[in-house]
């Protein structure tokens, strides 16, 4: 078994017992203490990730329009990394964040398609910051897995608070989800909220901080704003309307706005709890701003690129850094190439986590860096690529970092004199295009040991009985990976990987609509509810035809008519444990097929 394939087993029994060590890419091993031997207090750390946030979304860094008062006080008083660089899209950067290692190698390379499941055998940050003897708290977007073993409650997080899927409105979102007034998973349970979205996951938040005021705590703050769909209060949009912008940069700017107002009720209530001095506060945002023609000519502090693009302003996000008991603070910049995946490794340096032997970090600590400990750093060679795709492709959307060069593709720009990345410089460079493509060959063949494998969902475990599978972990094409999409009646094709825990009788039950509609599986849904202050975003739902359902999985293939008005088509069938695909299919007369929009799974013996 390889070292990745052992790595979280074998971190999981390490802990705890004295002293461990941890390798650390391109680095030197060391070794630290345990959590249980530490005698003084380890400071609190609070992780504030923004979604679809870009580097010029900030008054601080320039942008004219936009209110972002205690932002720009953050900023003034933090460390400031000024090269930091994360994924270009949301799933990819959390995985690469919460494990150190780039996105790919642990799995996560899309948002869909069962490409952004985090591999079983990946450790944490809140599985380290759990074994340091952290209280861990997750509040807000998890986006990497809603299904055992992937969810944010099977990777170290004690109390979970989150959305499903990649945003509101998902397929795995509870169904009618707007960001207001909804429905999400407190400790895996559904539970009705009152008020904005990102205002109920701030609440949680500071209700998880002040319950555990008196130990460590780890608090991942990961808001769902401003991504689509660009639904905010009309209190926060109305000044930029008002200020003749169009409404969805309004929108945008006031879903922003909406967060820095948290951001100030937070700050509060840290201080309301004595803990603003001896807690470590990270603000950055999980990839470039929002795509689309209506925000091309919104402000991007110069750079090329947005969301999904590996050009600098796809990638390059803002990382402050704050610990005022650590000398953190004072507003400070720190130029040097710096990464997400530098972040746990800092942590666990700065936090005196423990640590254990088999994890390969990507990433290196940035404490001596960020403690102005360091007079010199070395150069280091990162890769930045956007897949999303369901196997990765060698050469695809592909970006090579170093300290003064970006080579995005065959073009190479000296980005230290051109940071708009205008002028390209391969021409004259030879010589380094050379160096940096054997680089990205070397980092390819490195990281894409595992990309013929899958990340399966588990069936069959005590865990999880049942589960609720969505077409957003689909294998295929056409998967309807939004509540839109389901409506619309969108014509899906493909299978799930999954994986049987045990022998038994199971049962499936295949639906068009969750259980919290229940309508029948040829209906029209009608338009979920609305918001004032909410986009046009569901229409009425299609009726589809589908006359009979057939399942596919293991040694199984078997079918049987669909009744009128029949609200679900159960199937009960013995299987064996072990790995597999599940194909769920609806076939309408003509004899086309289309994937069950929900299938229900329950171990029945």
């Amino acid at each position: 078994m390889s070292a990745s394939k052992k790595t979280r087993r074998d971190f999981i029994k390490s802990v705890g017992v004295g002293t461990a060590s941890l390798v650390f890419s391109g680095c030197a091993t060391r070794s630290l203490t345990s959590g249980h031997e530490k005698a003084a207090k380890q400071p609190n750390v609070i992780l504030v990730l923004t979604d679809d946030q870009g580097y010029g979304d900030l008054a601080c860094h320039g942008n004219q329009q936009i209110k972002t008062p205690y932002l720009d006080e953050l900023y003034t008083q933090s460390v400031r990394l000024t090269d930091f660089h994360v994924d270009p899209c949301c799933s990819p950067t959390r995985a690469a964040l919460l494990t150190g290692r780039y996105s790919t190698r642990v799995g996560v390379w899309h948002t869909i398609g069962g490409r952004s499941l985090l591999r079983q055998q990946e450790v944490t940050m809140a599985d380290v910051f759990k074994a340091g003897g952290y209280r861990t708290g997750i509040f807000g977007k998890w986006h990497l897995g809603d299904n055992y073993p992937f969810r944010p409650q099977d990777r170290g997080f004690q109390e979970t608070l989150v959305h499903g899927g990649g945003g509101g409105g998902n397929a795995p979102d509870y169904w009618g989800n707007d960001y207001f007034d909804d429905t999400y998973y407190y400790n895996g349970k559904p539970k009705r909220y009152s008020g904005y979205c990102t205002d109920v996951f701030f609440d949680g938040a500071m209700s998880f901080i002040e319950s555990n005021k008196d130990q460590p705590f780890f608090c991942y703050l990961a808001t769902n704003t401003p991504h689509f769909p660009l639904n905010v209060p009309s209190k926060y949009s109305q000044p930029y309307l008002e200020a003749d912008l169009p409404e969805n940069r309004a929108r945008l700017y006031g879903m922003i706005t909406n967060i820095d107002d948290n951001i100030s009720r937070l700050r509060d209530k840290l201080r309301e709890l004595e803990l603003e001095d001896d807690t470590i506060l990270i603000f950055m945002t999980d990839n470039g701003g929002e795509m689309g023609r209506q925000f091309n000519n919104s402000f991007n502090a110069g750079m090329r690129g947005r969301k999904i693009s590996v050009y600098e302003g796809g990638h390059r996000v803002p990382c402050f850094i704050r610990w005022p008991k650590g000398e953190l603070q004072g507003g400070r910049d720190v130029d040097k190439l710096t990464t997400h995946m530098d972040i746990l490794p800092t942590l666990i340096e700065m936090c005196n986590l423990p640590e254990s032997r088999g994890i390969h970090f990507d990433g290196t600590s940035l404490a001596a860096l960020l403690l102005s400990r360091s007079t010199s750093w070395p150069d280091r060679t990162c890769f930045v690529h956007n897949q999303r795709i369901d196997n990765p492709r060698k050469w695809k959307d592909y970006a090579v970092l170093t300290e003064r060069w970006r080579m995005v593709g065959k073009e190479l720009y000296d980005i230290r004199n051109d940071p708009g990345q205008k002028t390209d410089r391969a021409g004259e460079y030879p010589g380094v295009v050379e160096k940096l493509i054997q680089a990205y060959e070397e980092w390819w063949e490195d990281i894409s040991e595992q990309f013929h494998e899958y990340c399966d969902i588990i069936i069959g475990s005590d865990r999880e009985n049942p589960v609720c599978l969505t077409q957003h972990d689909l294998h295929g094409s056409g998967a309807s990976w939004s509540q839109l999409q389901v409506m619309r009646g969108a014509v899906g094709k493909g299978f799930w990987a999954v994986e049987i825990e045990r022998d038994g009788r199971y049962e499936f039950a295949f639906r068009r609509w969750p259980t919290e509609v229940n309508l029948p599986i040829t209906s029209a849904a009608i338009p979920v509810k609305s918001h004032p202050d909410v986009q046009s975003f569901f229409p009425s739902g299609k009726a589809i035809e589908a006359s009979e359902a057939r399942l596919i999985i293991s040694d199984v293939d078997i079918s049987q008519p669909i009744p009128p008005d029949a609200v679900a088509v159960s199937f009960q069938v013995p299987l064996r444990a072990g790995k597999t695909h599940l194909q769920a299919l609806f076939t309408n007369d003509m004899g086309e097929s289309r994937v069950a929009y929900y299938v229900y799974v329950k171990r029945l013996s």
